[in-house]
């Protein structure tokens, strides 16, 4: 009787352990990766390529908010100078891929916050949104709001606009790429066409070029 016991109580305790193990209700381990790492966005990465990264986006926005800063045709006139910043108007003719729009938004931003009321942003890409607001209050769907009323939107006295531009050079024995980049930044007059402010940046880096900018 004892024996016959014994044999159920493990038959039981096999079929338990079986079901436990079945797909629909054993648990799930997660082998554990590595862990997330925060990077300085001013030094580089563990992972490194010869194309534009952080640091060099950082440098090259922080030496022309600087330059733009101390000359004078902008920044020393009676009336703040409005200055239209568009990415379309920052053409990449580089080999490197990159989101245009990191480095002209980082410089609009260093520049609007450092320049003390001497330069004025226009916000052109919001001109559907505007013209739609001016368009219920000149409506009497809501009222004239707090600050003024125009006759227009603001037009800009300055556009600034650039290119990026690459040359390349690969020794195909042992992989390395050798890239050299040279950025110009440009602010034109908007009325005469003139161009009263460049800039230039220029770095080269040599890899193993495997990474993947996207």
């Amino acid at each position: 009787m004892t024996r016959i016991r014994l044999l159920t109580v493990a038959g039981a305790a096999m079929l338990s352990s079986a079901c436990a193990a079945s797909p629909n209700t054993a648990a799930v381990r997660n082998t554990a990766g590595a862990a997330t790492i925060y990077n300085d966005v001013r030094e580089s990465g563990p992972i490194q390529g010869v194309g534009i990264e952080s640091q060099d986006i950082v440098s090259m926005t922080d030496a022309m908010m600087r330059d733009m800063l101390n000359t004078p045709a902008l920044v020393t006139r009676p009336t703040p100078p409005r200055i239209i910043v568009d990415e379309n108007e920052f053409r990449n003719e580089s080999t490197s891929r990159l989101n245009k729009r990191i480095i002209t938004e980082r410089l609009k931003v260093l520049l609007n916050r450092n320049a003390g009321g001497k330069l004025v942003f226009v916000g052109r890409q919001y001109t559907g949104a505007i013209e739609a607001e001016r368009a219920m209050k000149r409506d009497g769907v809501v009222d004239g709001g707090t600050i003024r009323t125009t006759t227009a939107t603001a037009g800009g006295d300055f556009l600034l606009g650039g290119t990026i531009m690459s040359q390349d050079a690969i020794q195909q024995g042992s992989g390395l790429t050798s890239r050299t980049h040279t950025i110009i930044f440009e602010m034109v007059d908007l009325e005469l066409g003139t161009i009263v402010w460049t800039g230039l940046y220029e770095f080269g880096k040599t890899a193993q070029d495997d990474v993947l900018y996207r």
